[in-house]
């Protein structure tokens, strides 16, 4: 029962610090989510996500690509332009 409230505890702190970075709760809750609740690997994929959006880019096509080459900012890049 310890493990699961630090668990928890440490979520809703990194969810905490996601958003004080100015990103929208649900993108902030998907990316952690999605990258198993790494907090680096959420906030790396949400800096992305704003990057390659105020690009021009696509959010749904911005994600996939992100997930397809693990936040791999040039090879995701590559990967947009192609589209």
């Amino acid at each position: 029962p310890g493990c699961l409230l630090l668990q928890i505890l440490s979520y809703l702190g990194a969810c905490d610090r996601l958003l004080k970075q100015g990103y929208e709760e649900g993108q902030v809750e998907e990316a952690m989510e999605m990258f198993q609740y790494s907090e680096n690997k959420a906030a790396e994929f949400l800096r992305l996500l704003a990057q390659f959006n105020d690009m021009g880019f696509q959010q749904n096509e911005i994600k996939e690509v992100l997930l397809l080459c693990g936040n791999q900012r040039e090879k995701a890049l590559e990967e947009l332009m192609m589209k």
